[in-house]
């Protein structure tokens, strides 16, 4: 009778245990899936400002066309990558679109055309792309928290057991490469001080 009650008792803790780590594996991917979905909301809504904001400046900036062109060309790019899900793939178009946006130099612009500087369309779209960049870095710091918390249970035992169970497994960061990153955290410049 004590051998069936140990045995049961032995049962009962590995079904715990199996229990706790599908959950908390199926709970971690869910968390990797959500932060995922806020960077692709993020990244939406800044494809979007620009396309409003290089519209808003073509009206003063003829002779910038060339790098109006080179704008939109990188947003299109960048929006077909947001599409694939791949965060090295995203990264690096967003990499290029930062680039862009830096070859525009928005403050210089603004300095050249008084009117556009007043324009309260744009002072409104400098903002809102401002506070958007700051949102897609705090959503890519949720994401890459997650990514780290799921990739460390997959990979640790007894996890790892589980993962493929709970369909579990690594993702990948969504980074940028040391020099792009350090020109990101100081692009695109919006501000309206002199």
């Amino acid at each position: 009778m004590e051998l069936v009650t140990t045995f049961i008792v032995i049962v009962l803790v590995l079904a715990f245990v199996a229990v706790y780590y599908y959950n908390k594996l199926v709970g971690l991917r869910v968390r990797v899936d959500e932060g995922w979905s806020d960077i692709t909301v993020q990244l939406k809504r800044r494809h979007d400002l620009i396309g409003n904001l290089v519209e808003t400046v073509k009206g003063y900036a003829t002779h910038e066309k060339e790098t109006l062109g080179q704008v939109i060309a990188a947003r299109n790019a960048a929006k077909q990558a947001e599409g694939a899900g791949d965060p090295a793939r995203v990264a690096a178009s967003e990499m290029q679109l930062t680039a862009a946006l830096q070859g525009l130099n928005i403050n210089a612009l603004a300095e050249a055309y008084p009117d556009l500087k007043a324009n309260t369309n744009f002072q409104g779209l400098q903002t809102e792309l401002s506070d958007t960049e700051n949102k897609i870095a705090a959503s890519r710091r949720f994401y890459n928290s997650t990514v780290r918390s799921l990739n460390t249970a997959v990979e640790q035992f007894p996890g790892n057991m589980f993962a493929s169970l709970a369909k579990a497994a690594r993702r990948d960061f969504f980074e940028l490469e040391a020099e792009e990153e350090a020109k990101v955290k100081e692009a695109p410049k919006v501000s309206f001080s002199k």
